[in-house]
């Protein structure tokens, strides 16, 4: 087996084994690689082997490679870490109990046998890069490893030989990875001869596209399409000498503005590159063998040179990342991760090696242009998110100042002159490559420590004095000021900044825990964070201290506009301030958030107009979910901060009103509408002024309620984080009932991206689980509501309304009053105890005062309902706070007094009780009243006496006389109503009464109920479809609506046509064969058994008019041509359109053609009958066929065809109703053949009855699936889209029909029985025979009871041939005989023929009689349904299934055997000549394949009830076309379940000419074009209905709460819905695809067209 056993030895016997390998690889190497005949790929690898890697296995073992392989995995066992790397797709798991952070993630198989699968889970699928954390202590809480990597025995020793080999290879391989264009190889690898052999090496990248390669290819090397498609990624696109692959270089550099990266290489180095790459691939299997092996190459692979400046190697290999082409780098990220990542002594060293270079990595992938996922950088989340590694890195290389370094040295460029960040102008793509070095931060931040060490404080520090730099840059960035006169020219860029507010929001959380969880740290912290923001000199005041007075109260503060001087929105410092500052209390007035607050206001009063809508979008993410933890919610926190402080409450209050710019008006007089508008800048009319005023009172007092209010925040009162999110979910709960999805976006995340809803969604609220459709939904607890606070500061402004308008609602069903009243809030923290007073100073009452004196002055302009609703929400705040304390307390040492006994106490109360009865508050009545009356209970707790008589009765009186009168007024319009139905009764009766009397006549006959007499005996007698004894038609006159003009119209055989919209499509529903379509040029004259494909009509069942049609069709095509994308939804070349009222896709119209009345003369069919036995009628047909042969040859084909056709049509039916019957069945003959429109083709006629009769058993299918009785149950849709097709007949086709029936009519090419489906043969036979009695020059038709035997015979005849067609195909089968009957005698005789004829045909008479009872069921049911059509005889009302109520409707004996015992003399030829076919003796000799009845019943495929099952499926899935590892796109296919590899050039197939994507090619043998495909990674159904046509749909998965996910965003486990899988199911067998497709499509505006070719 040793082919190179002397060559090992050279190596150790050598002094310088290293030049000693270089010198044999440089003989070997360009000797298998890279020739001028290259060897095919399966040569290449075995040379390789060989010669190659087989000496060097040999070297490392020191013996034959397998036996040492043995021995070694003897003496070790594996490793404890997984360390599977992941490809992109891959489907990954995160425990959410478990994990550490969100980035400890396992591989499926390791999920599946780890405890995590029983716990909170997530799913996603892998960007590519990581890998598996299994095994990894610091990963996980509990349970780190899975059943597979539990810990293994000590580690073997260190080879001294692995050593030596792994660093000469390393240095070989880092040599020639990190290759420069120009550069030469070591002496050792040196040719002896160098040969003028040269490749021009082509290099892909991301800036260009694929076609724009493929381009330049072509152009420039002369090659083919195909050719070019196969260089990806780097390729040597030519091959010659160094002149002409300069050339090429030229060329290719020169097509494109933006050059490709070409190089030449020479052979040897191409073949040395091509052997280092395989290298990487050995080293991994090698360093898997034992742990020993990973040790020698982690200790070389880091070993640097002491005498050298150079760095290791792979510290070379990581500096030249962005410069390799991207499967060097995907080898090199693999070695990493199963080498130095799976050791933790290793993975220390290669981290510091990692942070030492952190800089110019993030500067090299900046300057790349491949993503982040095949970058170098991606290794920094299996560093940083280690908790031991993490702190260290911060105690030996600190870090958190090399990351933020890194960030502000490439943010350098955006600094303006004061030093803050600017982002006019900038770089979309390097900007987000920028911000992803945050995540690294985060990374480091996730597991803060638990014990502290000075050098852990100290390098904290100097990191979080780093971090304030970085903050004080955006401290005051992109300052606005307001736009006077003109409208902004240019809109201000904003995105940027909050982009990176964005990325900084758990940051900046994540310090403050770690300042937080150490009080030295945290007073350090504040110490710094107050360092740096007195340094920050953004929005500097421009004017001295003024004093200012309001209610004998006096304010030294210097004076600031935000409508007039520059603010600024991003304030980090100053947030990050409140957050660190909030257990110490001791800051200053909040200057800085006021503004902001304020600067909201203003643009909410739309002050700000002129700024444009970047403003606006500023200000909706200051407060949204995304930002405003750190943004929004920070200002209120530092607001409250100031009013916690030794600053007085009136004071505090005045300062608000100052920068509000409401302090004059509040201040003065307001009895003159002049004063008003001078508190406002003149700017435009006193009106908008005015308005402007209103709705800044209304933010204000709403940020009064916000400061008092809203205490929910730990440490500003003694609530935990889980009181915060309930109460969070409460109020988007009191919105509306929503999903869990949208609460979970509603709901802030932490840095591991939980939102905490599900440990509180139980406690607030309830769940209802979904239906078919839509999706489950939470409604919130009723004991919960009363915490609802309509002034909740997480609501916008639409929030507000709807959650308003819904308690309102809520509270009036349930006979409440509206009253929206404050929530008692939990008490406040010491302190912050101090806030409360705002509710009772001074300034606050003289505020409110001026509010409801407005309103009691009745000015409309000057306030509006939401200013009061705020006063009085107020007012009710301070009520209860007052009411709470005295209760709790004596009333000596409650602090709190609203000053009720005071004047300006007794004033509010006068006010309230005057603005009680103002018309335009009548919504706010009933909160008025509940005012008072706090007032009263407030006043006597103060009194310490109940509420006075007095005052309850003029509180409640009102109330209760309203109340009365309201239900006095409802018992009243109850009455009303129903004295007015009894009278409609009334009325109904006496027209019923005098109905009966009028027609006496026709109810003389009628039994009682319950009664069984004769008459009734006699007319289920007549509930016959079939034969000389068929019931009679009814003569029913149909009028209907036309949809489109409205008006009514009978339907009549010579009325204008009134047509179906309908649509026509193949199918494959039916189909026995999947996969197997027959060609449209062998499309059989007769349908085969296995239903392969048919063509199925249906409708909407909207009507029409024929000309209405026609004229909407034609506007259809006209607008339709005009819109964006119209030919994805309807295709007009093909007559497509939508149903003007359903908007069904449509592509004909099927003429509604009434049924004739008849009443049967049941005298003459008797005496008819004697004579027209089924011997006399088949002499009769035979004559009749024969004497066709004569027309055929005599007249031309075509003519005669055509114009028996016209001549029949015309006499029966208008000209109206034969060219609507021309135009359904040529556009069924079109869609059914493939083929192009044409009315003259002999196959029109055959198509139409065709598609009448697949429809029908498609009805029928569907009816027993679902398990629905098979009359009474029909649509419209299913009822009318057949019927008008059964006239449609043609004599020409008896002829090569009849011959498979009666074998003596036999003519070449007909079918056994075996061969045929005898219900398509039933139905073409009893549409085609009155062709029998039309002559050249007389069109004559056959008289009712001729047609009567007609029918019957030819159903008898049809039936006995199923039946044999059913006994030949069924296996013999062992079973026992029961007792003997009538029934098993005429079997048995029966079988005893066939069993004669055959010569080989057993079978046991009971499981004959079992079988052929089974098989012929779904045939009768759809004769019973097609001959129900044809002549309108109503069924019996118990005819569901039942075999003996349909054999009696078709007119056949209960026991369908005696059909062979009454018709022996003509059945026993025939059954000789059927059972002699050599159809038949190949089937029975097992030598032809045959259908078997019942027919198998086609459903979607089984999916696993886990949505795992099918991932980990797809995780294993490989294409079978495709060698390398790239993403692909697994897709199931549901309805033969094949998996195919979707969006992939690898599997593109030729369909018709066309490219297309393996799933088009699929659907169009699978489903005749249709199909539906489920994409697992995307957990998305794929609907197809063509090429060119497709939409998405909701998979049939659903996680616990009701939702689907596609692609797996929120990957919560998912389990199959039975009911959603039904009804896709449903979806396909109805048919409907096609309508689904085009409603989607309508629905959803597409801008760009998706290549469902391409799928």
């Amino acid at each position: 087996m040793t082919l190179f056993p002397f060559v090992p030895q050279e190596w150790l016997e050598a002094a310088d084994s290293r030049a000693e390998l270089l010198r044999y690889l440089k003989e070997q190497v360009p000797q298998i690689f890279c020739l001028k005949t290259e060897h095919s790929p399966q040569e290449e690898e075995e040379l390789m082997q060989s010669r190659l890697f087989h000496p060097l296995e040999c070297f490392l073992f020191g013996e034959d490679p397998q036996e040492g392989l043995e021995k070694l995995k003897q003496a070790c066992t594996s490793s404890q870490l997984c360390g599977r790397v992941f490809k992109e797709g891959e489907t990954v798991y995160s425990c959410r109990d478990c994990a550490i952070d969100p980035t400890c993630i396992m591989c499926m198989d390791c999920f599946q046998d780890s405890v995590h699968k029983s716990h909170r889970y997530k799913m996603h699928a892998s960007s590519g890069g990581g890998f598996c954390d299994c095994g990894d202590e610091e990963a996980w809480k509990i349970g780190p490893c899975c059943s597979k990597h539990d810990p293994g025995a000590a580690t073997p020793e260190i080879y001294e030989r692995a050593e030596k080999l792994f660093r000469g290879l390393l240095h070989y391989v880092t040599e020639l990875l990190v290759w420069e264009e120009n550069s030469e190889l070591s002496a050792e690898l040196q040719p002896r001869t160098k040969d003028n052999a040269y490749y021009c090496v082509l290099y892909n990248d991301e800036h260009h596209s694929y076609d724009h390669v493929i381009y330049t290819l072509q152009r420039s090397v002369n090659c083919n399409e195909a050719e070019a498609q196969t260089h990806t990624g780097r390729r040597a696109v030519k091959r010659g000498t160094l002149r002409s692959c300069q050339q090429a270089k030229d060329l290719i550099r020169h097509i494109s503005l933006q050059p490709l990266r070409v190089e030449i290489l020479h052979a040897a180095v191409m073949a040395h590159q091509t052997f280092a790459l395989r290298l990487g691939s050995w080293f991994q299997k090698i360093i898997g063998y034992s742990v020993g092996f990973r040790q020698a190459f982690c200790q070389v692979a880091l070993e640097s040179d002491p005498d050298s400046d150079q760095p290791c190697l792979i510290s070379s290999l990581m500096l030249h990342d962005a410069r390799m082409f991207k499967g060097a780098r995907k080898i090199v990220h693999e070695l990493i991760f199963s080498s130095m990542l799976m050791e933790t002594e290793f993975k220390r060293l290669f981290a510091i090696e990692f942070t030492k270079h952190f800089k110019q990595l993030q500067k090299d992938f900046i300057n790349d242009d491949h993503e982040r996922s095949i970058s170098i950088t991606a290794l920094s989340v299996q560093i940083f998110t280690v908790p031991t590694l993490a702190r260290q890195l911060i105690k030996e290389a600190n870090v958190i100042k090399v990351i933020v370094d890194t960030v502000m040295e490439l943010l350098q460029e955006h600094l303006d002159v004061n030093n803050r960040f600017f982002f006019l102008g900038y770089n979309s793509d390097k900007f987000s490559r920028i911000q992803v070095i945050f995540h690294d931060l985060r990374y480091i931040l996730i597991s803060k420590p638990s014990i502290w060490t000075d050098e852990l404080r100290t390098q904290f520090i100097e990191g979080f004095k780093v971090f304030l730099g970085l903050l004080k840059c955006m401290q005051g960035m992109e300052e606005v000021k307001r736009q006077f006169g003109q409208h902004i020219a240019v809109e201000p860029e904003w995105e940027a900044g909050f982009s990176l507010q964005i990325q900084l929001r758990h940051i900046l959380a994540m310090f403050q825990d770690w300042c937080s969880s150490d009080d030295e740290l945290l007073l350090l912290g504040f110490k710094e964070c107050h360092k740096v923001l007195m340094e920050c000199n953004n929005q500097p005041f421009h004017r001295e201290a003024t004093d200012y007075y309001m209610c004998k109260h006096i304010l030294h503060v210097r004076p600031y506009k935000v409508s007039q001087q520059p603010v600024s929105i991003h304030l980090p410092i100053s947030r990050l301030l409140a957050a660190v500052n909030l257990p110490l209390c001791t800051l200053s007035p909040p200057e800085h958030p006021l503004r902001c607050v304020v600067l909201a206001a203003q643009v909410s009063a739309e002050m700000w107009r002129r700024n444009g809508l970047s403003l606006v979008s500023q200000v909706y993410y200051y407060q949204d979910v995304k930002c405003r933890d750190e943004m929004y919610d920070k200002d209120i926190l530092m607001l409250q901060v100031g009013a916690a402080s030794k600053m007085d409450a009136n004071h505090f209050l005045m300062l608000i009103l100052l920068r509000f710019e409401l302090f004059d008006y509040f201040n003065g007089s307001c009895s003159s509408k002049d004063q008003v508008s001078n508190t406002i800048t003149q700017e435009k009319n006193n009106l908008d002024e005015l308005i402007q005023w209103n709705r800044l009172t209304e933010e204000m007092l709403y940020l009064l309620i916000v400061i008092v209010g809203e205490r929910y925040v730990p440490g500003v009162s003694q609530v935990t984080k889980e009181d915060v999110t309930m109460r969070e979910v409460i109020h988007l709960l009191c919105i509306e009932p929503m999903a869990h999805s949208s609460l979970v976006k509603g709901l802030p995340e932490n840095e591991s991206h939980e939102t905490g809803l599900e440990a509180v969604i139980t406690k607030v609220a309830t769940f209802k689980k979904p239906g078919v459709s839509g999706h489950g939904l939470y409604e919130v607890r009723k004991e919960r509501l009363v915490e609802f606070n309509p002034f909740f500061y997480h609501y916008s402004r639409s929030q507000h309304s709807k959650a308003e308008e819904s308690q309102k609602k809520r509270r009036t069903q349930e006979s409440n009053d509206k009253a929206l009243r404050p929530p008692v809030p939990p008490a406040f923290c010491p302190a912050f105890s101090s806030i409360v007073r705002l509710l009772c100073c001074d300034i606050i009452i003289h505020i409110l005062r001026r509010v409801l004196q407005r309103a009691a002055e009745d000015r409309a302009t000057h306030w509006t309902e939401a200013m009061i609703q705020r006063a009085l929400h107020l007012i009710g705040q301070a009520l209860i706070e007052e009411k709470i304390q005295l209760e709790d307390s004596t009333v000596e040492e409650v602090t709190f007094d609203f000053k009720i006994g005071s004047e300006h106490g007794k004033s509010v109360f006068l006010l309230l009780s005057k603005i009680k009865s103002v018309p335009s508050l009548e919504a706010q009545k009933d909160m008025v009243k509940w005012v008072l009356q706090m007032f009263e209970i407030v006043k006597c707790l103060r009194e310490k006496s109940s509420p006075t008589a007095s005052m309850s009765v003029e509180a409640t009186k009102p109330e209760e006389s309203a109340q009365d009168k309201e239900k006095a007024e409802r018992k009243r319009k109850a009455e009303a109503a129903k004295l007015h139905r009894q009278k409609i009764m009334a009325q109904m009766s006496a027209m019923q009464k005098n109905f009966i009397e009028s027609n006496k006549m026709l109810y003389d006959n009628m039994p009682e109920s319950g009664t069984q007499g004769e008459p009734v005996i006699a007319h289920m007698e007549l509930c016959v479809a079939v034969g000389p004894h068929r019931g009679s038609t009814p003569a029913d006159r149909e009028v209907l609506t036309c949809i489109l003009c409205q008006e009514e119209q009978e339907v009549a055989a010579q009325a204008q046509a009134m047509v179906l919209t309908a649509c026509v499509q193949r199918s494959t529903v039916l189909t026995q064969c999947r996969g197997k379509i027959p060609t449209r040029t062998s499309y059989p004259l007769f349908m085969p058994p296995e239903l392969a494909v048919g063509t199925h009509t249906g409708s909407c069942g909207h009507v029409m008019h024929a000309t209405c049609w026609q004229k909407y069709f034609e506007a259809v095509q006209n607008t339709t041509r005009n819109r964006l994308h119209a030919e994805l939804i309807i295709d007009l070349e093909n007559g497509e359109y939508l149903c003007p009222l359903c908007k069904s896709l449509c592509n004909t119209v099927v003429p509604l053609i009434p049924l004739e009345p008849l009443m049967f003369n049941y005298e003459n069919a008797e005496i008819i009958g004697q004579h027209l036995t089924l011997p006399r009628w088949i002499q009769i047909l035979s004559a009749r066929v024969k004497g066709l042969k004569s027309v055929t040859q005599d007249n031309g084909k075509k003519t005669t065809v055509q114009c028996h056709r016209k001549r029949h049509f015309s006499m029966k039916f208008s000209d109206s109703i034969v060219e609507m019957l021309v135009v359904c069945a040529t556009t069924v003959h079109r869609v059914g053949l493939q083929t192009a429109p044409n009315e003259l083709c002999p196959r029109v006629p055959l198509m139409a009855w065709n598609t009448c009769a697949f429809t029908i058993q498609a009805i029928e299918n569907i009816l027993q699936e679902e398990d629905k009785p098979l009359f009474g149950s029909l649509q419209n849709r299913q009822v009318g889209c057949h019927m008008p097709l059964c006239p449609f007949t043609l004599w020409s086709y008896v002829r090569p029909l009849s011959p498979v029936l009666i074998p003596v009519l036999s003519r070449k090419n007909t079918p056994s029985l075996l061969e045929v489906d005898f219900f398509h043969l039933l139905v073409g036979l009893v549409l085609s025979i009155p062709s029998l009695y039309q002559e050249e020059a007389v069109d004559l038709q056959p008289s009712t009871v001729s047609s009567a035997y007609n029918h019957l015979h030819i159903l008898h005849l049809v039936t006995m041939a199923h039946m044999l067609q059913i006994l030949l195909t069924s296996p013999g089968t062992n079973g026992k005989c029961g007792e003997e009957t009538e029934e098993t005698r005429a079997a048995a005789e029966l079988l005893t023929t066939v069993s004669q004829h055959t010569g080989r045909y057993k079978c046991f008479l009971s499981t004959f009689l079992k079988r052929v009872k089974r098989g012929i069921e779904p045939f009768l049911r759809c004769a019973a349904l097609f001959f129900n059509c044809l002549t309108g005889v109503h069924p019996p009302e118990e005819l569901f299934s039942a075999m003996e109520e349909l054999c009696r409707y078709l007119a056949l004996p209960s026991d369908l055997f005696q059909l062979f015992q009454e018709h022996r003399d003509p059945v026993t030829p025939l059954l000789q000549r059927w059972c002699g076919s050599p159809a038949v003796t190949k089937a029975l000799n097992g030598k032809m394949q045959t259908v078997r009845y019942p027919r198998r019943r086609n459903r979607l495929i089984d999916l696993p009830e886990d949505y795992s099952a099918l991932l980990n499926q797809a995780c294993h899935f490989q294409c079978p076309k495709s060698t390398d590892d790239e993403r692909k796109h697994p897709t199931l296919c549901l309805f033969c379940g094949a998996m195919l590899c979707s969006q992939s050039s690898c599997c593109l197939s030729q369909l018709d000419g066309e490219d297309v994507g393996a799933c088009t090619a699929h659907a169009a043998t699978c489903g005749a074009g249709v199909g539906m495909f489920l994409r697992i990674r995307e957990c998305e159904i794929v609907l197809m209905a063509s090429k060119t046509r497709g939409s998405t749909y909701p998979a049939p998965y659903l996680d616990d709460y009701g939702e689907t996910d596609p692609h797996l965003v929120r990957g919560n486990p998912l389990h199959l819905c039975p009911e959603r899988y039904r009804k896709l199911n449903q979806l396909w067998q109805q048919h409907c695809i096609l309508e689904e497709i085009a409603r989607s499509l309508e629905v959803v505006n597409v801008m760009f067209a998706f290549e469902w070719q391409m799928l």
